[in-house]
């Protein structure tokens, strides 16, 4: 545990994944503790959590989750057998959470499958797919069945000091920021990253939102909101400050990879699998394929939603942009 501002502690735990770690908050509160996000369920993860809350002097009060990730709830029910604590979150991650792991209203592996098949992803990839199944079940072995809803503007008061929730949307539908004037520290989750872009999907239940728009502007809003001097506390990657720079960059990237993609759809349609390798200039296994996937329609949608792309379907039912006319010859 590192203290990062007074009662803030940061803990990093490993991750199975290309991106390896997760960071973890415990925040002092008063004689107890409130911790935010729960980290990956492996034992090892167990091992270390158990080492940390035998050396707590005092007993965790709350556990706070940013959103429905397994990185960030999958040990939320064992925290709470262990601690006794309940859960704070908002409602739609909480009710995600719960569609995905019983992949009901749109949610889950078989519907994501006919996604990706409609976007022109080959058979041999959707095979490993619907043979893969549910990831998030594995990944979350149990869920809550109680919360305390967290909504925009509510505070919590942790030590005393109160913590603004900021909700964030793009990343998932209603991801968790926590604030604290009186100490100068975002908690930014997911939202804010210091070197690389959160990853930015669209779900087949809402085949046609435009989840990058939401994102972006999600974006402009924090950076208009939160003061610049602000330490950015990153679910990923080290503590930062300078937020209106980041997120000025992180606009950028974005516009310059759709108007690669807009360019991609000049001469030929394109499908969101046709366009893997323009967005991402790297070979990619089964699991970045999925987070690619959900990427580049993400873009596109965003793309078409703009007017800078069109969209069509042919007789084999996969769904291509193209650069309209009046686009190229600007």
């Amino acid at each position: 545990m590192t203290e990062v501002a007074p009662g803030v502690f940061w803990v990093r735990m490993p991750l199975p994944f290309q991106l390896d770690h997760i960071n973890l908050w415990i925040l002092r509160d008063g004689a107890g503790w409130t911790l935010v996000d729960s980290g990956f369920p492996d034992d090892g993860v167990r091992a270390v959590w158990s080492g940390i809350l035998a050396g707590l002097p005092g007993p965790v009060t709350r556990l706070v989750a940013t959103h429905f990730h397994p990185d960030h709830l999958g040990l939320a029910s064992w925290l709470m057998e262990q601690t006794g604590a309940p859960l704070w979150m908002t409602s739609a991650e909480f009710l995600t959470a719960h569609a995905v792991w019983n992949e009901v209203g749109g949610h889950g592996a078989r519907f994501m499958v006919d996604q990706f098949r409609q976007h022109g992803l080959d058979a041999v990839l959707l095979g490993k797919f619907e043979r893969r199944g549910s990831g998030y079940r594995k990944a979350v072995p149990a869920l809550p069945e109680h919360y305390h809803r967290l909504k925009a503007g509510d505070a919590l008061t942790i030590d005393g000091r109160a913590w603004r929730i900021v909700i964030g949307h793009g990343h998932s539908p209603e991801h968790m920021a926590l604030y604290c004037a009186e100490l100068g520290v975002l908690i930014s989750g997911d939202m804010l990253l210091p070197r690389i872009s959160t990853n930015v999907s669209v779900f087949a239940a809402t085949p046609d939102a435009d989840a990058l728009g939401w994102y972006l502007d999600s974006l402009t809003t924090m950076a208009a909101e939160i003061p610049d001097e602000t330490l950015v506390l990153p679910s990923h990657g080290l503590p930062f400050f300078g937020i209106r720079a980041r997120v000025d960059a992180l606009h950028a990237h974005h516009a310059e990879r759709l108007q690669v993609l807009e360019e991609a759809c000049e001469q030929v349609p394109q499908s969101a699998a046709g366009l893997l390798d323009t967005l991402f200039g790297r070979a990619l296994d089964t699991h970045q394929v999925m987070f690619a996937m959900g990427e580049a329609i993400a873009h596109l949608n965003h793309l078409e939603q703009a007017g800078r792309l069109s969209r069509s379907s042919d007789a084999d039912g996969v769904i291509r942009f193209s650069r309209p006319r009046s686009n190229a010859a600007h």
